[in-house]
C-alpha cells in the first residue's frame, strides 16, 4: 500500500468508490451520485485550502481515500475540521481506512488544527463508528431521524477528537 496525496488523475477512481457508497449504502446521505466534475470541484475546494486529501494505492489502483474539510465556514470554527473516509468495496476491513484517517489526522494536527469532527451517516454504520473510536474519537451526540435514504429514516452520529 502506498499512502499519498490525491492527484487530479485519481479523481475518476475516487468518484467510482464514492458512487458505490452513494448507490449502495447509508454512510453518505447523498442520494444521487455526483459526476466527475463535481468530485473535481470538491477535491479542489479541499486541496486549495492546503488541507489533506489522501489516497491509498494498492497494486497501482486507488483502493480508498480520506480527506479533511472545514467543519463550518465561520471564522470561529477555523481550527475545526470534518473528516471523510471511503474505501473500495473489495478493500473494506483491510486496514486502509485506519491508515488513511491516521494520515489525515496527523497532517491536520501538524498544521495546527485543534479538533476533528466525524459526522457519520446511519447509527448502524458500525464500521465507520468503530474506525473512529479506534483512533480516539468519542461519541458526542446522535441526531435522530435527520436523513431519509432508501425509504428509511436515518440518524447521524457525531464524533469528535482533539488534535495535537
Amino acid at each position: 500500500m502506498i499512502l499519498r496525496d490525491a492527484w487530479i488523475e485519481d479523481l475518476p477512481a475516487i468518484a467510482a468508490i464514492y458512487s458505490h457508497h452513494v448507490r449502495t449504502g447509508t454512510g453518505s446521505f447523498e442520494e444521487d451520485t455526483p459526476g466527475l466534475e463535481i468530485m473535481i470541484e470538491r477535491w479542489r475546494a479541499v486541496t486549495n485550502r492546503n488541507l489533506p486529501w489522501l489516497v491509498a494505492e494498492v497494486d497501482g489502483a486507488i483502493a480508498g481515500y480520506a480527506y479533511a474539510r472545514p467543519y463550518h465556514e465561520r471564522s470561529a470554527y477555523r481550527f475545526t475540521l470534518e473528516d471523510a473516509v471511503y474505501i473500495a468495496p473489495d478493500a473494506v476491513r483491510s486496514g486502509l481506512g485506519r491508515a488513511l484517517l491516521s494520515g489525515v489526522l496527523d497532517r491536520c494536527a501538524s498544521d495546527g488544527y485543534r479538533q476533528m469532527i466525524a459526522i457519520i451517516g446511519d447509527s448502524a454504520n458500525a464500521g465507520s463508528i468503530g474506525l473512529h473510536e479506534s483512533l480516539g474519537f468519542r461519541h458526542v451526540g446522535t441526531l435522530r431521524n435527520v436523513g431519509v435514504k432508501f425509504g428509511r429514516s436515518l440518524d447521524s452520529v457525531l464524533m469528535q477528537r482533539e488534535l495535537g
